[in-house]
């Protein structure tokens, strides 16, 4: 597999895709950059492209601001450093669950889509629709990622953020991909664009930009590493918090189900990883492994597991990725 050359360029091409997770899976991909740096032929932060779902979107904007590894991983050990030091990471989301939703279902219109034309919409968007409207807000998040932006850019900061990112949430009234940051997408401030990746159906309120109202790009899908076939790249680097691709054997039954849906997003992730490479697009895919699945439990959302979560990732990402050598570029 060649990598295409790029006139004036001395090095290929190159994305980082960053997937969704909740903070535990924030917590994992943190640990994962050092290691993931190595590999790098540039600083994380300067990779020509960056794509960040929900908990991928907060770590997106972060390196986009000029937020580095070091300071990434002091902020997950309580560590004030640089401009995280105001934001502690357990009050960004509120606690392990989200208050008593509303008696409203999430959206009438993708139910309506759903009798009308199902095929039309992703079967997880449309089953979204049907969750009651969640009662969280992102506020606090909203605010540490604009106090990223002024910090980086001054004030007021631009729209959006220098390098190309892309930001996926999805429309909550007709079921398609928003990809925020990518050329012909609706206009976005990048603090709303990430609060609209990140708002959980269910949990938190839909994102509301342009008087259009937005969820979670990980119902859709928890990477969207499809997207990036036809987004001029030479290589693609994904950490995906949701897949495994070296699964456990829980015995616990919420335990075993929740590795069923693991599963189930390990093979559309691999397919897609299939797909780019089949393009002439090398692929490196990192995912948790049984020692990161052991600490993770199953609720993503539960701070309390977070520092175990992240030191574990240090050492198992670091392995992960130096055992790729010389075999497929997946673990």
């Amino acid at each position: 597999m060649g990598l295409r050359a790029v006139p004036g360029r001395s090095r290929p091409r190159v994305g980082l895709v960053l997937g969704a997770g909740g903070v535990l899976g924030a917590a994992w991909m943190t640990g994962a950059l050092p290691a993931l740096q190595e590999r790098l032929p540039c600083p994380v932060e300067d990779v020509d492209l960056i794509v960040g779902t929900s908990a991928g979107s907060v770590l997106a904007a972060a390196l986009r601001c000029g937020v580095g590894i070091d300071e990434m991983i002091a902020h997950q050990r309580g560590e004030p450093i640089g401009p995280l030091a105001a934001s502690a990471v357990d009050q960004l989301t509120g606690g392990p669950w989200p208050p008593a939703p509303q008696l409203r279902l999430g959206s009438a219109r993708l139910m309506l889509s759903m009798l009308v034309a199902p095929h039309r919409v992703h079967p997880s968007v449309l089953a979204s629709a049907w969750l009651p409207l969640g009662r969280a807000n992102h506020d606090p998040l909203r605010e540490m990622v604009h106090a990223l932006h002024c910090h980086a850019y001054g004030l007021p900061p631009p729209a959006w953020v220098r390098g190309e990112t892309w930001v996926v949430a999805v429309d909550y009234g007709s079921g398609r991909r928003a990809v925020f940051g990518r050329p012909g997408a609706p206009p976005a401030q990048l603090a709303d664009a990430v609060v609209a990746s990140c708002s959980i159906p269910g949990w938190y309120q839909p994102a509301v930009i342009g008087g259009r109202r937005y969820v979670d790009g990980g119902v859709r899908s928890p990477t969207s590493l499809g997207m990036l076939a036809r987004a001029g790249v030479d290589e693609v680097f994904v950490l995906a918090p949701m897949a495994s691709v070296v699964a456990d054997r829980p015995r616990m039954p919420h335990e075993v189900l929740e590795r069923q849906l693991r599963a189930l997003m390990t093979l559309t992730l691999l397919r897609e990883a299939r797909a780019l490479r089949a393009a002439g697009i090398a692929v490196t895919v990192l995912t948790p492994g049984p020692e990161d699945l052991a600490v993770m439990g199953v609720n993503l959302m539960d701070p309390r597991r977070r520092r175990q979560v992240f030191e574990t990732s240090l050492t198992t990402s670091a392995a992960a990725l130096a055992g790729l050598a010389g075999r497929e570029a997946v673990a």
